[in-house]
């Protein structure tokens, strides 16, 4: 993973708005809730509310060769990506070990590339590395665009289409994409409903959208809304909350230096396993058809008596013994406390885990995204040993 220093970002316009609460970490620069995460969760899960996602980045390759290009150096085939099509892409190692997740949308001339900003110069630097004699031009639009986050598309954002088609990221996460795979168990899938897209929107636009929201779109919310801007405004903390129910993996919380695809279950919606080579693809290939992941990600759904809400990084326990951690957790409006974990993929997909969150030891009951069972499809009969004994 790149760990090349990024010069910081200035704040949201959004920040600015009544009761704003800047978000930490990578996403300082956005606001986290508005002064009520749950109403602001609501609110977007009903499609009537947007996210101020401009603290991640955007990547735009141009060229003639783009599509073919990405198409051979990433897990997912999208040479024959139409414009307006949405897609998702990985890069890994040479060991398979997850590098970079990508959101991607082409628009016919520019393929738009959606990632963690904290990602966005290694990638590039890599990117311009990579591109020999081809006709490929990377470069990191970041200063120019933004992305708005929403549940389906909400009227009012002025999306961007440099080359006559609006940029719109449409989430492929909603279902197994072609050339794809699902360990998680076929029916009963929370993505099945998962409508998120990402508008890109240039950044001057910002300003102007917030101040729409502020004069009555969405702060405070239940104001009636402007007819020319969104109605709602919510802070990242309900996109999280949205994302975690949905089993949707980020980057940037779920991913360390050891991750690969099949944990998280990425091989729906981010990998093609019959397109070819690419770097990492062997290791895809062997966990897949011949061998499990070592672990495997799992919602859990957390024991709300203590008042405590486990952290990315708090450990998660089996008993006395260590399984795993949580990477990503939130305050559901129905679903309560709840938090996406990696634990051993021997884990007992049966018990009731723990977690030490602070100085409490929260109950967790388990919900399988990725079970232990999940890779080895191929089926090889083992053959028997030399001299045994057939029955």
């Amino acid at each position: 993973m790149s760990t090349e220093p990024l010069a910081s970002a200035a704040p949201s316009p959004f920040l600015s708005l009544p009761g704003a609460v800047a978000a930490t970490g990578d996403d300082a620069t956005v606001a986290a809730h508005y002064g009520d995460p749950f109403r602001e969760q609501r609110a977007l899960a009903a499609g009537a509310a947007i996210v101020d996602l401009s603290s991640r980045a955007i990547l735009s390759v141009g060229g003639p060769d783009r599509l073919t290009w990405i198409d051979s150096i990433s897990s997912q085939s999208v040479r024959g990506l139409v414009p307006g099509q949405s897609s998702e892409t990985l890069i890994l190692d040479q060991t398979g070990r997850l590098e970079y997740a990508v959101g991607l949308v082409d628009d016919g001339e520019t393929l738009w590339m959606l990632l963690e900003r904290a990602q966005a110069p290694g990638l590039l630097a890599w990117l311009l590395r990579m591109r020999f004699m081809l006709r490929v031009e990377p470069t990191d639009r970041s200063a120019e665009f933004v992305t708005i986050g929403s549940v389906g598309p909400v009227p009012g954002l002025p999306a961007a289409s440099p080359d006559g088609v609006p940029l719109v990221w449409r989430d492929p996460w909603n279902r197994v994409a072609d050339g794809g795979y699902q360990y998680a168990a076929p029916t009963g899938h929370p993505a099945a409903d998962w409508s998120w897209q990402e508008t890109i929107v240039p950044r001057e636009a910002l300003a102007t959208i917030s101040a729409g929201v502020a004069a009555g779109a969405g702060a405070p919310i239940g104001v009636a809304p402007s007819p020319a801007a969104p109605s709602h405004v919510a802070g990242l903390l309900a996109a999280e909350a949205l994302r975690i129910a949905a089993w949707r993996p980020r980057f940037s919380a779920e991913a360390d230096e050891k991750a690969i695809p099949h944990e998280f279950d990425w091989l729906r919606s981010a990998v093609h396993l019959s397109k070819g080579c690419y770097r990492g693809q062997e290791t895809v290939a062997k966990v897949h058809n011949l061998g499990h992941p070592p672990r495997r990600l799992v919602m859990l759904h957390l024991d709300g008596s203590e008042a405590v809400l486990p952290a990315p990084g708090d450990v998660v326990s089996l008993g006395e013994k260590a399984v795993g951690v949580i990477t990503s957790s939130a305050i559901h409006f129905e679903l309560g406390p709840i938090a996406l974990a990696l634990v051993k993929r021997t884990t007992d997909e049966t018990a009731v885990l723990s977690v030490a969150a602070s100085d409490a030891l929260v109950a967790a009951a388990q919900e399988i995204i990725v079970p232990a069972t999940a890779g080895a499809v191929a089926g090889v009969p083992r053959l028997p040993r030399l001299g045994a004994v057939q029955r």
